[in-house]
């Protein structure tokens, strides 16, 4: 079993900090870019403590998963933590001379729930198996976004 928890990707962008900002906190995007995310239902305006639904999927296997908005410093950090396995998910934006250098992160700050860990193992495919899917899947997110916004 893996025991790495706090995964990252980085890719530059040649967009400014505020068009990244705007297209990682339009939610329902996400879908788009993300191979795990298929839909985003946000409860109010995206700030620090807004709610949102999302179900996410692996081949057929779908779920649901509940986030709150826990870091929401415009045109630089955005982050949510996912209720059912306390993980949080995060962008970072640093200005370039070309525009952007972004960065996505799964951080752990209290671990991984014991009911994630369990049906992770048990539907997933085992720990090192989703968390290498979760890693690439960071990646193809950050590659989907830069097309979107270098288009």
């Amino acid at each position: 079993m893996t025991t790495i928890t706090d995964l990252e990707a980085t890719t530059a962008i040649n967009a400014t900090p505020a068009q990244v900002w705007a297209a990682i906190t339009d939610l329902p995007r996400m879908a788009s870019w993300s191979p795990q995310v298929v839909k985003t239902v946000v409860f109010g305006q995206v700030k620090e403590g807004t709610r949102f639904f999302n179900i996410n999927r692996q081949g057929w296997k779908h779920w649901p998963t509940n986030a709150k908005v826990v870091r929401f410093a415009p045109h630089s950090d955005f982050a949510f933590r996912v209720a059912e396995n306390t993980t949080v998910w995060s962008f970072q934006i640093d200005e370039t001379p070309e525009g952007s250098l972004v960065t996505h992160r799964r951080e752990t700050p209290d671990g991984i729930s014991a009911l994630s860990r369990s049906l992770t193992n048990a539907v997933l495919g085992g720990q090192e198996k989703f968390t290498e899917e979760l890693r690439t899947g960071m990646a193809t997110t950050l590659a989907k976004l830069k097309a979107d916004l270098e288009g």
